[in-house]
């Protein structure tokens, strides 16, 4: 090789000391940069020149040595881990969030406890039972009936303003989701364009979309690729949602939207304006199936929107979403074996719909675009309160207002002399029901009513009696039920306390001591299961004592998930910043090998301008 060939494999070393230096110097300046990765000079041998050669080899010279890249260290396997698990501790942190919200609405932890309503209002019927006759005992027992009402329409209140918080958390994500996707879309036209020719790699970018990357598997299940020109496609849920050159934005709508789109006919509540997640250029397809349980197994577990939006639910809680199991007809209840044959008939059918409903209530109907019950925690908690509520309301009325079942299709002359036939089944109040303190003897007066359906329909018959039909609470027709909201204590008897039905009909002016036992005996009875996937019916306490029990329960589930999801997450990112996290004495190792191969560098040079000076001095 000639010196002046010499000279060039020289100034190859000086350059490429100087590229690696100022790489360590780029690492070293990004030491605490949240998300940066560093980077490594990689090195190549630079071009090789032949000099001659025997029938053996070719002799060959090389020219010293060029920088091949400046490439990421990073380690594919532990960013998927990281983006996989990092999801999935955000979805149980929302459940885990959306339990412990409800535990202070119910007071169980702070001490301002639910239960202490409903140990009032047992106290005085008990108190009630001993003395009826006493003014006090009866105002007690309407006064512990209110603060029961108010209580527990203030728990629902905030659940309902709770679910439309997290609504507002839901569309937050949903325009982050957004921000990102147009963020990664940028990033990639860059890094395309930057490394087109192959010369450079875009390394800050690179960090720039990882890091979006990152954030977006928190919020929403993801999975991408790279291609070969340097662009990243992402699919959200399993749905493109960043291409080469475009990205689909995630939208939303509101239930009574979304049921208007889909051609869905159903009843809607208060509910009607919570977010569901969609894909406009889907035709606003849902983003989530939620007939799929939550399981790591399949991944339907991942995504803070995910946890977000399943906990809160897409409708209020009601206790008609719990099904109630049919109870089998004995034959000792029938007079004929035809009459026992068709009431089988029916309880079979009931046990169809049963089953049905029970489905519906676990896993949801994707046709309607209803959410299982049992999958949302607010949702099911609405439900699961409102069935206690609905329970100690009816029992209550029912023991004022007791109603009987006409046995046969029954026809009564009305005072205007037409005929009022009522099917057999039909409810009227009872004729032995107890009447009121006041000077009219009112009877019929319930304790809790609905805030647009009376309890009764009056007909006034020839004989100038009134016959009082109840009016059945219709599930599809929210205005019907005893469900929180559309109840309130009965007015009348807030204006006049005398008209408690508490004396027995019979004009003796007796207190009606059996109606009162009764229902205390009746509080003490099983009414209901908390769900149909638990067996054991309960009563009014032991149900409330399971129904919190669940709740701490699932919240305790949920955190521990959550607490594992965390130590998982944290030790996949301790791995990951051991390969990628800057350290700062390896950096100045570097830094002192590129320093000390710039020197030598420099030293050769200097010897071969020595004799570069000495050959030209001897030919002169």
């Amino acid at each position: 090789m000639s010196l002046f060939g010499s000279l060039t494999v020289g100034t190859s070393g000086l350059k490429v000391s100087q590229y690696g230096m100022n790489v360590v110097a780029h690492n070293l300046a990004n030491v605490d940069t949240e998300g940066y990765v560093r980077q490594q000079t990689v090195l190549e041998t630079a071009t090789v020149q032949n000099i001659g050669g025997n029938s053996v080899s070719t002799f060959q010279v090389g020219l010293g040595v060029n920088p091949e890249a400046v490439r990421q260290v990073r380690d594919f396997f532990l960013d998927k881990a990281y983006r996989t698990e990092v999801g999935r501790e955000a979805y149980y942190e929302s459940q885990a969030a959306a339990v412990d919200e409800i535990e202070e609405l119910f007071g169980e932890i702070q001490g301002v406890a639910f239960r202490d309503s409903l140990s009032d209002l047992w106290v005085s019927m008990q108190e009630l039972s001993k003395e009826p006759d006493s003014r006090v005992t009866q105002a007690t027992f309407i006064e512990s009936g209110v603060s029961f009402l108010e209580r527990a329409n203030e728990i629902y209140n905030q659940l309902k303003t709770y679910q439309h918080d997290l609504n507002t958390k839901i569309k937050d994500q949903i325009n982050r989701i957004n921000e990102i996707g147009s963020g990664i879309k940028e990033l990639n036209i860059k890094i395309s364009r930057l490394e087109a020719d192959g010369r450079e790699n875009a390394n800050d970018l690179r960090d720039e979309r990882n890091n979006l990357l990152d954030e977006l598997s928190g919020i929403v299940k993801t999975d991408y690729r790279e291609l070969e020109n340097g662009m990243v496609v992402v699919s959200v849920e399993d749905t493109q949602f960043v291409t080469e050159d475009n990205y689909f934005k995630m939208g939303s709508m509101t239930v009574a939207e979304y049921r208007a789109a889909h051609g869905i006919n159903e009843p809607l509540d208060e509910a009607s304006d919570i977010l569901i997640a969609v894909w406009p250029h889907m035709g606003d397809k849902d983003v989530y199936d939620f007939s799929q349980l939550p399981s790591s197994t399949a991944n339907t577990d991942i995504g803070g929107l995910k946890g977000a939006i399943q906990a809160r639910g897409d409708r209020i809680g009601k206790y008609t979403d719990i099904p109630v199991e049919p109870q089998m007809p004995k034959r000792e209840d029938f007079a004929t074996d035809a009459e026992f044959t068709a009431a089988m008939v029916d309880y079979n059918k009931a046990k169809d719909d049963y089953a049905l409903d029970t489905d519906i209530y676990n896993y949801g109907n994707k046709d309607k675009h209803f959410e299982g019950t049992e999958a949302s925690i607010i949702m099911r908690t609405q439900a699961q309160f409102d069935q206690l509520i609905h329970g100690i309301i009816t029992m209550i009325n029912d023991a004022l207002c007791p109603n009987i079942e006409l046995d046969a299709n029954t026809s009564y002359t009305l005072a205007d002399g037409s005929t009022l036939t009522l099917q057999k089944g039909t409810k009227i109040l009872d004729p032995d029901a107890p009447i009121g303190l006041d000077k009219n003897s009112t009877v019929g007066t319930e304790f809790f009513s609905r805030k647009t359906v009376d309890r009764y329909q009056e007909y006034t018959l020839s004989d100038n009696s009134v016959l009082r039909v109840y009016n059945e609470e219709d599930p599809d027709d929210n205005y019907t039920l005893y469900t929180l909201g559309e109840v309130e204590v009965n007015l009348d008897l807030l204006s006049d306390k005398s008209r408690l039905p508490i004396l027995s009909p019979n004009g003796t002016g007796d207190f009606d001591i059996k109606m009162v036992e009764g229902l205390i005996d009746k509080w003490q009875e099983p009414f209901a299961t908390l769900s149909p996937n638990t067996l054991t019916r309960n009563d009014v306490m032991s149900y409330y004592t399971q129904f919190t029990g669940a709740i701490a329960t699932k919240g305790d589930e949920y955190k521990t998930l959550a607490d594992n999801q965390n130590a998982m997450v944290g030790s996949i990112q301790e791995k990951r910043i051991g390969v990628h996290g800057v350290s700062s004495d390896e950096e100045l190792t570097y830094l002192i090998k590129f320093q000390h191969a710039y020197n030598a560098s420099a030293r050769y040079i200097n010897v071969i301008d020595e004799m570069l000076e000495h050959v030209i001095e001897r030919l002169g």
